[in-house]
């Protein structure tokens, strides 16, 4: 009998407020994590320290002092504690390979929701992607519009200086009757 995924009580969309771009890559911190999975934040980081081979740069950076910084200041509140360590963040494969040094019921469940949103993700932005190209085609096809139209303006104002640069001629040919009242 297959196991059925255990609902938790955390909204996709507080999982989603907790990724981040970061070096270009979509990031998870440390403390978002450990507290996802029900656990301290320095529990996650000694199991990473304990299996570091697991986790290269790609998977795993720590953050620089000015990144934080910045990472701060999108916050209203300063709910980050007294850190005395930069944080850790980990990227999807990092989030992957951390399910596998947290052998835990929980963290597999955690870890399935969250690949599930980083995959929407990727989604969301291969479909803003195709919109993005079907919007540059348009663009493309009004520029050239707009040249042709230009163009049009162009000799329509020949046209009016021509028709404005001639002097009365003098009428050649047969002479037209003047119109008696």
């Amino acid at each position: 009998m297959i196991k059925e995924e255990t609902q938790l009580a955390i909204p996709d969309e507080n999982i989603m407020s907790k990724i981040y771009f970061i070096r270009g890559h979509k990031v998870m911190l440390d403390k978002d994590l450990a507290e996802l999975y029900g656990v301290e934040t320095k529990r996650v980081n000694e199991q990473v320290r304990r299996n570091i081979k697991r986790f290269p740069l790609d998977f795993m950076f720590q953050l620089t002092q000015n990144e934080l910084e910045i990472l701060k200041s999108q916050f209203a509140t300063s709910s980050w504690g007294g850190n005395r360590k930069l944080p850790y963040v980990f990227t999807e494969h990092g989030v992957l390979m951390l399910s596998s040094v947290l052998n835990s019921d929980k963290a597999i469940d955690v870890n399935i929701r969250v690949m599930r949103i980083f995959t929407r993700f990727r989604q969301m932005l291969t479909e803003n992607t195709e919109l993005r190209l079907a919007i540059e085609k348009l663009e493309k096809k009004t520029d050239n519009n707009s040249k042709n139209i230009e163009v049009v303006f162009k000799y329509l104002d020949e046209l009016l200086e021509k028709k404005k640069d001639t002097k009365s001629r003098k009428y050649i040919g047969y002479k037209i009757p003047k119109k008696k009242n």
